[in-house]
């Protein structure tokens, strides 16, 4: 055990060593997190893959606009419009998309849907000595995990030929959702003391078919069910180049390393509550703010609240209020509307209605409430979290599979994007670092204090 006098110098050393004046990133003009002073990106890169267009900027002042989100060169709207009208599931097509780099007719599309369902299973023995005998109590760790551990039954995982690279994307996006629901199984009986229910899979599924026929007892659902998940995993395919996760995995990809090592990294970025993570963030302080304010139609008392959520006197004391703003999108992201008439729908007449009407009045309150409590006119909008995680449980889908989901549908954007990163980067990504600390001279061991 460490003493709490070696625990606090500890503590001290590494606050001390790595703290660096915030006067120096304004001297030497450091873009702290790739950003300009106006919250606009530093561009590192360019791309064929998406747009994700929230602002314009006309004579050097940003202006605000609607959210348009753009998968290669199609708006999102149109490809969620058109699969909704057609009554079809639409995540296969768009995975086809973001790889190929155009839209599927319809014997490519089922052919493309039976290559995916081929290689959902995973290899022999994976599940028993990868994912069984190792648990984890985080899913997102045990899928990182498991997309290196892919690794070892590759015959030849360095093979970055374009045949090999795509073949190799595409088993990993079908296998990863059979990987998420049994890393969950295992993580339900070991550390929750529940059964674990392992179902064969069914080939005519498609994706989100077929995980919430894993995931559920007795393996029912509606097709309204499995619709709403699908389009879930539509809204959260792809967003750009420069969200943390995708330049993770071209940066990794850059160097020249495996597949499995670029798509893992990009996992453990997700994983972050400041990214992926944080649609788990906004289910926690919705919870909170549903079990301090009495009544939720009271658009004082829930005002009075939030504002204690911003001056950092109530949930994790951060003065965020998860959910709204983003860094891209200014007056709507295109994902929330949608996903908010989606929400709105199902909804309606259940026990989920007073909920959705609350999360209604948090979106429409807390841009004035930031403004007033932080005396920065911003313009905010809702981003996806805001009503991603009321969907997943309207679904009886555990919160412990929020981000594993994101990640799940994300896989297919990272693959387009290490594709692109291959084809056309040519060189390593590595921006500058100013080291700030001066020399010193060396000081023998028996002369230190």
């Amino acid at each position: 055990m460490i003493s709490d006098s070696a625990r606090n110098l500890l503590y001290k050393q590494f606050v001390e060593n790595n703290s660096i004046d915030p006067k120096y990133y304004d001297k030497y003009v450091v873009k702290r997190g790739l950003r300009n002073s106006d919250g606009t990106g530093v561009i590192a890169g360019l791309t064929n893959i998406c747009n994700v267009h929230g602002y314009v900027v006309n004579e050097g002042e940003k202006s605000p606009i609607d959210g348009q989100l753009i998968y290669r060169g199609y708006n999102l709207n149109d490809i969620v419009s058109n699969a909704v009208n057609e009554n079809r599931f639409g995540y296969e097509e768009v995975v086809y998309l973001l790889l190929m780099g155009n839209l599927p007719n319809r014997q490519e599309l089922a052919a493309f849907r039976d290559i995916m369902a081929e290689n959902r299973a995973l290899p022999p023995s994976f599940f028993e000595d990868m994912i069984l005998k190792a648990p984890s109590k985080n899913i997102m760790n045990k899928m990182a995990r498991s997309i290196l551990a892919l690794y070892s039954y590759d015959e030849n995982p360095e093979n970055c030929s374009p045949e090999y690279e795509m073949a190799t994307a595409i088993s990993i996006i079908s296998k990863l959702p059979n990987i998420m629901v049994s890393a969950y199984q295992v993580k339900r009986r070991t550390f929750d003391g529940q059964s674990m229910i392992m179902h064969p899979l069914i080939a005519s599924h498609s994706t989100a078919e077929m995980i919430l026929s894993a995931l559920r007892p007795d393996r029912k659902f509606t097709d309204e069910e499995a619709k709403l998940l699908d389009l879930m995993l539509i809204l959260h395919a792809e967003h750009g180049g420069g969200n943390n996760s995708t330049f993770s995995c071209r940066v990794l990809t850059s160097s020249g390393t495996d597949p499995y090592s670029a798509y893992a990294a990009a996992i453990g970025s997700l994983k972050g509550p400041r990214h992926g993570g944080a649609n788990i963030k906004v289910d926690q302080m919705q919870e909170c703010i549903k079990e301090n304010v009495k009544n939720w139609d009271d658009e004082g008392e829930v005002a009075d609240f939030l504002r204690k959520i911003l001056r950092k006197e109530a949930y994790d004391k951060t003065g965020l209020i998860y959910g709204m703003g983003h860094a891209v999108y200014t007056l709507s992201d295109p994902r929330a509307v949608i996903l908010k008439a989606n929400a709105k729908k199902l909804a309606e007449g259940t026990e989920f209605e007073r909920e959705f009407r609350l999360l209604e009045t948090i979106e429409r309150i807390t841009p004035k409430l930031f403004a007033e409590e932080k005396g920065v006119d911003k313009v905010m909008c809702a981003n996806v979290d805001m009503y991603s995680g009321l969907v997943y449980r309207m679904l009886g889908i555990p919160q412990d599979l929020f981000t594993p989901l994101f990640a799940v549908s994300r896989m297919a954007g990272w693959c387009a994007h290490r594709f692109e990163e291959l084809v056309t980067g040519k060189r390593i990504i590595r921006p500058a670092y100013k080291a700030v600390r001066t020399e010193r001279d060396y000081i023998p061991i028996d002369e230190r204090q």
